[in-house]
């Protein structure tokens, strides 16, 4: 009899933990990405409803600090240095905070971003950015509370909150030229060192060309200033593979004397084997 109790506990226990009820969010989460010229910018929200409530001034009283949205932070992420009035906003991840006003807003750029709604404590510290906007008044409702990216420019765009009859828009430049003549210089100055290695790398590694994998290891190890001993590591490897076993045990000791010099245990134990390995007759 024990038996069969402690079987159907275990039914019923597997068939609570299977049968989670699914029901709609009163906010719904909404995730926005937008590239602005060449810096991605991504929103994370949760939006809540008018449903037939006053909002501002009400529901969303003047004067307070705002979680702007509903539930968890809403959450912005810059792949780049920003503008906005002005002021540089470092690229990373922040939560916005704004405390509306009937004539006025202030936009918050808050450096944590695990609060539940409003921060236990505002930390004045953390508020990485302060802007004000001034807010437009709609013709029509918007019923769901909206963020968007619009107005968009190859160098700026609106960062824009808009509710019921009210949108307010924070302007922000993003560095497009500067990004644009950097990947243009960079493409056109040619490979660089670690490209270099990287295709010498996969040819070795893929049993490929090992001529044109030397070729590509030494313009490599001749572009790096610091001339990296995992570059001549790989070069002996060629080398070896090639069948220059003398060749290979130089530029094995020379990649040995600098990883010895750095202390790369790893690197040391690798090149004195392959060393010994190569010296064999």
């Amino acid at each position: 009899m024990g038996k069969i109790i402690f079987a159907l506990a275990l039914m019923i226990a597997s068939f609570t933990i299977e049968a989670q009820v699914k029901i709609p969010q009163a906010s719904p989460k909404s995730t926005l990405t937008q590239t602005v010229g060449l810096t991605d910018v991504e929103i994370d929200y949760h939006r809540p409803s008018m449903k037939n409530r006053v909002v501002f001034g009400d529901l969303v009283p003047f004067g307070k600090v705002w979680r702007t949205g509903a539930n968890e932070n809403t959450i912005i992420s810059f792949s780049d240095d920003v503008v906005i009035n002005g002021t540089t906003l470092k690229k990373g991840k922040y939560s916005i905070y704004t405390i509306p006003n009937a004539d006025s807003w202030e936009v918050f750029f808050y450096a944590t971003t695990d609060n539940w709604g409003n921060p236990e404590v505002w930390d004045e510290s953390k508020i990485v950015l302060k802007v004000n906007a001034k807010p437009e008044v709609l013709n029509r409702n918007v019923e769901t509370f909206t963020i968007g990216i619009n107005n968009t420019d190859n160098n700026f765009a609106n960062l824009e909150f808009s509710w019921e009859k009210t949108l307010v828009a924070v302007k922000f430049e993003v560095p497009t030229q500067k990004a644009a003549l950097a990947s243009i210089d960079k493409t056109l100055a040619g490979p660089s060192a670690a490209d270099y290695y990287s295709s010498a790398q996969y040819f070795f590694q893929s049993n490929g060309d090992l001529n044109k994998a030397l070729v590509y290891v030494n313009k490599a190890y001749e572009m790096h200033p610091k001339k990296p001993y995992w570059y001549s590591r790989l070069k002996s490897q060629i080398q070896a593979k090639l069948g220059d076993k003398k060749g290979a045990i130089e530029t094995a000791k020379i990649s040995l004397a600098a990883a010895q010099l750095e202390k790369n245990e790893d690197y040391v134990k690798m090149n004195q084997d392959s060393i010994a390995e190569w010296s064999k007759k």
